[in-house]
């Protein structure tokens, strides 16, 4: 699209979430950026948490973090910029290694991420030897490497049932945790905050205290609050809230998941319970149905990337992922693994 066109888009499904001044500065930018991606040969990657004005202009694909890798691995572009956070880049370079792979901020980080190290797993491992260990998606590299298989929030049940054990060992999200050990029917415990003698205790899932701040904040009494005032409300969630905030949900599901949901059914009134920046690309492509806007609360992570920062990672070629061969053999099997599974 060129400019003209580029700005008549967002002013038809933006214009009640940004002026037309701003409009017309990222429609301009969304130019500039589309220009240097041709002279580079690369692809741009938007994760469903990108703000909306990026969202709906620069990428190439749109979605959640493993599916973004998946599509990178299969273009022949030579650069890949992740509009994501660090560890989704690192994902794309776990299974695309030969091409350069951006993210554009440094300070990209993540909360659940950052909530365990490789050194936590070694630890968890020797503590329950031979429990296999499942590690989420939403992990850096060298936690990967430490761990049997990695899953997402959309087939976490699948992956943990794959292994046919009677213990599993999921990290690090507690709430994912909770909420697949609830259908799956293990109890899980806390070794990490709860002093555990394996001996007296039936142990078939060992979680981890790791959460994701943006989703930490939704509570049941949110969802009563809203069900008080609109009783007809569909309320959706995602797994790494709370899992009494899932039960008392009427959907639970991956992003990808939730987006497939609105769009494939007559939702009149919804509630989202998940980062805000999706709800807003969420309603800009559903313009006659009514969601309901509970909070304003960004990933401050995520919201640290803008079209700017876009075209400065391709211009300077900035903040390139790199990781040592060795760690990256070593997670490429846990997410192979899993991709095995679907």
């Amino acid at each position: 699209m060129n400019y003209d066109q580029t700005l008549e888009k967002l002013t038809i499904i933006l214009s009640d979430q940004y002026s037309e001044a701003e409009l017309m500065l990222k429609a301009e930018m969304a130019m500039k950026i589309n220009n240097i991606k041709k002279e580079r040969n690369a692809v741009i990657l938007g994760h469903n948490y990108m703000e909306p004005a990026l969202f709906h202009t620069v990428p190439d694909f749109t979605g959640d973090s493993l599916g973004l890798s998946r599509n990178a691995a299969e273009t022949d572009k030579d650069v890949i910029v992740f509009c994501g956070v660090e560890f989704m880049a690192e994902t794309a370079k776990i299974l695309s290694p030969e091409k350069t792979v951006l993210v554009p901020s440094n300070k990209a980080g993540c909360s659940l991420a950052s909530s365990i190290t490789a050194a936590d797993v070694r630890k968890l491992k020797s503590q329950f030897p031979g429990v296999p260990v499942v590690t989420y998606i939403n992990t850096y590299a060298d936690v990967k490497a430490e761990t049997d298989i990695c899953c997402t929030s959309g087939n976490a049940k699948e992956v943990v049932e794959s292994l046919n054990s009677d213990a599993v060992i999921f990290l690090p999200d507690e709430y994912l945790a909770g909420n697949v050990a609830k259908e799956t029917g293990k109890h899980i415990i806390f070794p990490s905050k709860n002093k555990v003698n394996n001996n007296d205790l039936d142990v078939q899932m060992i979680g981890w205290h790791g959460k994701c701040e943006v989703h930490d904040q939704f509570s049941v009494e949110d969802i009563e609050n809203v069900r008080a005032s609109h009783p007809d409300v569909f309320v959706l969630a995602h797994p790494e809230c709370k899992p009494e905030v899932v039960d008392a949900s009427d959907f639970s599901g991956s992003t990808t998941e939730i987006i497939h949901y609105i769009k494939n059914n007559n939702l009149q009134k919804y509630l989202l319970l998940t980062e805000c920046a999706m709800g807003d690309n969420i309603q800009a492509e559903n313009p006659n149905r009514e969601m309901l806007r509970l909070c304003a609360v960004r990933c401050p992570y995520m919201n640290q990337i803008q079209l700017k920062d876009i075209y400065d990672a391709l211009k300077l070629n900035q903040y390139e992922i790199t990781i040592p061969e060795e760690i990256r053999l070593k997670a490429y099997k846990s997410v192979e693994r899993m991709l095995q599974i679907g």
